[in-house]
């Protein structure tokens, strides 16, 4: 695993994954606003992913394979003690599932822009995305379902999420697709197992995320210790649309878990 890390050995591990396409430099602006905190914040590029070198085989991308690839990160990250998880998008629901798993293993949740999961949404079109992925390449697919003119993205957010898009090999994000994306559990699907889920959580989403926000919502509700915060003026790539309101939220939920952070003002995103 492509791994970037900052912040001072011995400090709490913060463990981040992208979303679908996306890769761990989607997380430079949390790393850059905890770099004056005792934080370690450990990013990394998911399988199939940008500087993850991995041979596509259409087997190895199901969740439990994300979910085994967290979990290898946060042990090398944080042998001893446990991590505080978080993710955006896929990574959202991968860290969710790292929870569940491994409750013992997480000190803290962050949950950002989960997808609706099922056959809603983003979900609902996995086999289309991914077919004209391998029939018409990168390209095409992500002008169609990523950048294109419905995607509520400006032009420059456009660009950048094109460039970043590109850099991924096609198969496997097709894969990724059609094993991950396309049957990802809906949160009411999970809601028994959340229930159980003791551990402080940080649910994040932007006001403008028609495909999260509900799903958001019903998260925060369904687990015992979570909070909810609606980012206004931003959509679904909610951490990088409004980076100063994320890390605000990001460093005040840290603070409640007593990781020696410096606490900031009270912000009105949280």
């Amino acid at each position: 695993m492509h791994v970037d890390t900052t912040g001072p050995e011995g400090a709490p591990v913060l463990v981040l994954q992208h979303g679908f396409a996306g890769s761990a430099r989607n997380w430079r602006p949390q790393q850059r606003g905890l770099r004056d905190q005792p934080v370690r914040v450990v990013a990394f590029d998911a399988r199939g992913h940008a500087r993850t070198a991995q041979r596509f085989s259409p087997a190895r991308y199901a969740l439990a394979d994300f979910v085994r690839d967290f979990d290898d990160v946060a042990r090398v990250a944080s042998p001893d003690t446990p991590v505080v998880a978080g993710g955006l998008s896929l990574g959202a629901a991968v860290a969710l599932h790292f929870a569940l798993a491994h409750p013992e293993r997480v000190r803290g949740l962050v949950v950002a822009a989960i997808p609706p999961g099922e056959a809603r949404g983003f979900s609902g079109e996995a086999d289309a995305f991914a077919e004209l992925l391998e029939r018409e390449g990168l390209e095409a697919a992500g002008t169609r379902f990523v950048w294109g003119p419905n995607s509520g993205l400006d032009p420059q957010a456009a660009q950048w999420v094109r460039k970043g898009f590109l850099e991924h090999p096609a198969p496997a994000l097709a894969a990724i697709l059609r094993q991950t994306l396309a049957s990802l559990p809906g949160i009411e699907a999970l809601r028994p197992r959340l229930a159980g889920l003791e551990v402080p959580t940080l649910v994040v989403v932007g006001e403008q995320d028609r495909g999260s926000l509900e799903a958001c919502r019903t998260l925060a509700g369904a687990l015992p210790q979570a909070q909810l915060c609606e980012i206004p003026d931003a959509g679904h790539v909610v951490n990088l649309a409004q980076p100063a309101a994320f890390n605000a939220a990001l460093q005040e939920f840290l603070a409640s878990l007593a990781v020696p952070v410096t606490e900031p003002a009270p912000s009105p995103a949280s």
